[in-house]
């Protein structure tokens, strides 16, 4: 069997200039990143739409397993299914960080004859968004440290009470917390920090919620950054970084147009992660995909108690979004583990496992029905998955009344998904949606947070620690408790406990802290061991990687 690059590398990719044409993008306005890679200008995302009344389908998933789920590959796959039924349809993703890239994930560009392509390139430094927002993430930093440093400028802040850290793309658990200014008076003022990952920036977060450049440079500057030793809160406007940041990003700004392997137009632009961040795309992607095409399919990250809730919740609201159907991604494998299955054993058929692990669907389609949704579950299907298995999960499904499709877009793309896309287009033609977000922003912290637990997870009540009380209290005196929760969990469960497999319940939340991201416009619930810096595998996916004479790669999946 091929493996995904090997796949890739088959595949004869058009000019991105034909992507963007067919998408009526001027070739006088692209900004070319060679044959297949450009940028888009941000005027695209406000233009008269191309199609009347263009559909949003989000993406999501059941509960991920280390079997993988197929997320990514499932969007892509539907998104050419789309095009096979004559639906003009872009699929618009996130990039791929690369912690997880060389640590334990591996690509996230899809995989099989399901791909957004060029696949090395998106999967490495692709066109340079990520450098451009560790760079302004740092910048903030540097000009924190040299503030305290400063005997003629100083805003008198207290080290103490600085939450800013630095940041990089790869996963180091020794950089989690560090002390900083060692080395004597020439190398600043000694006192304790960290890095966190890229993906999990408050920069980050901040490019993919922004509508244009001059919402960006706001947001930028309503970073908080700590308090002054008389208990002023200081923001990075009054460091007076927000513009420098902003110059920084002005091309990370402008969303990134590639294809799939079936010349799909896609839009890849934005990374943060799911468990820890908001783990959606850019606004502007997504408005820009909405503004030139037919359907826009985009996903999610992890499950949907995470990346679905905060797209729902935070970016929706945020950009006036409204999705017309919410595709939910499961797997035979999945559900298996979900009910108990050894992950070594999951190839073999197990209908006693399957049916006690169907409970974390039908959690999930709970969920996406109290957001006013319709909800239509794609069984994302594998080899090793039995006939009696797959027609079990469909037959769970339709019983419950929730349309279903198996679908093969890893060995067949786009053919393997056309049910699947019918379905899609039966549901957005012949329902109306009524979504409406799960909370209201102007009630209190708790109540939000409590709303989140309760009413997504299955939980029975929310714990706070003393650091996290104390949190709120400082969150009510800087008067930002209208700010919307992006909640910090483990993606591997409903609860905030990893081991917590299907559908738990009579469990505890514990929030340990919330950190505040005032520029990003939301509030950072930081519930069991999530780690802003992920550490690396005991065998790291780049062990498997590496390059030849004339500059191929191997071992990128």
């Amino acid at each position: 069997m091929k493996t995904d690059i090997e796949i890739a590398k088959t595949i004869q990719m058009r000019p991105v200039t034909e992507v963007a044409a067919e998408l009526g993008i001027s070739l006088d306005d692209l900004e070319l990143y060679g044959k297949y890679k450009a940028k888009v200008p941000l005027s695209y995302k406000s233009g008269q739409p191309r199609f009347k009344a263009p559909k949003l389908i989000l993406v999501s998933a059941i509960s991920p397993t280390p079997a993988g789920e197929g997320k990514t590959t499932l969007s892509i796959g539907l998104s050419q299914a789309l095009n096979k039924i004559n639906r003009q349809a872009t699929v618009v993703l996130r990039e791929p960080s690369l912690g997880p890239v060389f640590g334990i994930k591996g690509g996230a560009t899809g995989g099989g004859y399901s791909q957004v392509l060029p696949m090395e390139d998106i999967n490495l430094h692709f066109t340079g968004d990520f450098a451009a927002i560790e760079k302004a993430h740092n910048l903030l930093a540097a000009l924190i440290d040299n503030n305290i440093q400063s005997k003629t400028r100083s805003l008198h802040l207290d080290p103490r009470t600085i939450s800013w850290k630095r940041v990089m793309d790869v996963n180091d658990r020794s950089l989690r917390k560090i002390v900083a200014g060692l080395g004597g008076t020439s190398s600043g003022i000694p006192r304790e920090t960290g890095f966190d990952i890229t993906a999990a920036s408050e920069v980050m977060a901040i490019l993919c919620l922004s509508n244009d450049i001059r919402d960006l440079k706001k947001r930028l500057g309503n970073i908080f950054v700590g308090y002054t030793f008389d208990k002023k809160p200081v923001y990075a406007r009054d460091l007076n970084a927000h513009g420098a940041m902003a110059a920084l990003l002005k091309d990370a700004i402008l969303p990134n147009l590639v294809q799939t392997m079936e010349g799909t137009p896609a839009f890849v632009h934005g990374g943060p992660f799911a468990n820890i961040a908001q783990g959606t795309n850019t606004v502007i992607a997504t408005k820009t995909s909405l503004a030139l095409s037919e359907y826009t399919v985009t996903e999610a990250g992890f499950g949907f108690d995470l990346g679905a809730e905060k797209f729902l919740d935070i970016k929706c609201r945020v950009a006036g979004l409204t999705p017309n159907a919410v595709v939910l991604v499961a797997t035979v494998r999945a559900l298996k583990y979900h009910g108990g299955m050894s992950l070594k054993d999951l190839k073999t058929p197990d209908l006693k496992a399957l049916k006690k692990g169907i409970v974390n669907l039908q959690k999930h389609i709970e969920n996406i029905r109290l957001f006013n949704l319709a909800p239509i579950v794609a069984i994302n299907k594998f080899a090793t998955d039995s006939p009696e298995e797959l027609d079990f999960i469909k037959e769970y499904c339709i019983t419950t009344g929730v349309p279903a499709s198996i679908a093969d877009v890893w060995g067949q793309g786009g053919a393997g998904a056309m049910q699947l896309a019918e379905l899609v287009v039966e549901e957005v033609t012949s329902c109306c949606s009524e979504f409406k977000p799960l909370y209201e922003l102007n009630d209190r912290v708790e109540n939000k947070i409590e709303i989140i637990a309760n009413k997504i997870y299955g939980a029975e009540a929310v714990d706070y620690t003393p650091k996290a009380k104390a949190d709120l209290r400082k969150i009510h005196d800087l008067g930002l408790e209208g700010l919307a929760i992006c909640m910090a969990k483990t993606q591997k469960s409903l609860s905030d406990n990893p081991e917590l497999l299907g559908r738990p319940k009579d469990f505890i939340i514990t929030v340990r802290e919330i950190e505040i991201a005032a520029g990003a416009g939301f509030l950072v619930p930081i519930t069991g061991d999530i780690m802003r810096m992920p550490g690396l595998p005991e065998t790291p996916a780049s062990e498997h990687m590496d390059i030849d004479d004339e500059g191929n790669l191997t071992g990128l999946f």
